[in-house]
């Protein structure tokens, strides 16, 4: 079996967890996640199944919406509730106009600073594993966009916020540097992914869903609205080799038909488009 499942993910697991609970239930090991969630994470996972792992790298890329809630008066090692306590303090009252204006600081690109616990490799070794370690490395910063960013609740020390954001962004350290520019002292306490791409939490399975009752993942058509376009027999014998196309289209993408069968996705390079997934 071939395709995509939205996984609604539930705390506690591992993307990594996920993923050995479907090898089991699909009974193949090609399976990949396309954007790891924390353990404290529940939501939206994609999954690839078969000649879709293909698509990882392609489905990754898409922006990520998410519902986050900041624990204020607490610092932690791993910049969420389930890491060691650094520091407390009774933090001082905040208004709802100051928040908003912090937020909205943060919208557009900048570069920010990878936290400690991630799995960024530096010098060919996981952050994470340095910091379990207690090895001091310097932290590498990436290029982010915060495309929308909006204050949800603040009440009772927490400080709930949803926002859209570019692939490569870290919540926690979003979490970090807004508690610095508020001038207090806060950490992640939860974390929901409600949204990737066009996947939504709405349309997700739970892991108990899928052991109950194995569910027919989504093919191309279901994943993308990118034009189609119906190949000629020589195409197709092209197509099936894994040759690139010059056709008269503008999208960046095309979906490719054989006798009414969507059969293989293709990006635009230049004059050509060339395969990401044939099937």
């Amino acid at each position: 079996m071939e395709g995509v499942l939205i996984v609604n993910k539930e705390v506690g697991y591992t993307s990594r967890d996920v993923v050995n609970v479907l090898n089991h239930v699909y009974h193949t090991k090609r399976i990949g996640h396309t954007g790891t969630l924390d353990p404290i994470a529940r939501g939206v996972l994609v999954v690839c199944i078969g000649k879709y792992t293909k698509l990882v790298s392609h489905i990754t890329s898409y922006e990520k919406e998410y519902v986050a809630t900041i624990q204020l008066g607490v610092s932690t090692d791993t910049l969420d509730t389930t890491g060691p306590i650094l520091k407390t303090e009774e933090p001082r009252e905040l208004t709802e106009e100051e928040i908003r204006k912090v937020l909205n600081s943060f919208l557009g690109k900048s570069m920010q600073e990878v936290p400690k616990y991630a799995a960024v490799k530096v010098n060919g070794k996981k952050l994470y594993e340095y910091a379990r370690e207690h090895i001091e490395v310097e932290l590498p910063k990436r290029e982010i966009e915060i495309k929308e960013i909006t204050l949800l609740n603040y009440e009772e020390n927490t400080i709930t916020f949803s926002c859209t954001v570019s692939k490569g962004t870290y919540i926690r350290s979003l979490i970090r540097d807004i508690c610095e520019k508020l001038g207090v002292l806060g950490t992640m306490s939860s974390l929901v992914r409600t949204k990737q791409g066009n996947f939504r939490i709405e349309e997700s399975s739970t892991l108990e869903d899928l052991k109950k009752e194995i569910m027919r993942p989504l093919q191309l058509e279901d994943l993308f609205s990118y034009p189609i376009y119906s190949l000629t027999d020589i195409e197709y014998k092209r197509v099936k080799n894994g040759n690139s196309l010059e056709l008269k289209e503008t999208s960046p993408y095309v979906l490719l038909a054989y006798q009414e069968n969507v059969m293989a996705l293709y990006e635009k390079k230049d004059t050509f488009y060339k395969p990401i997934l044939v099937l």
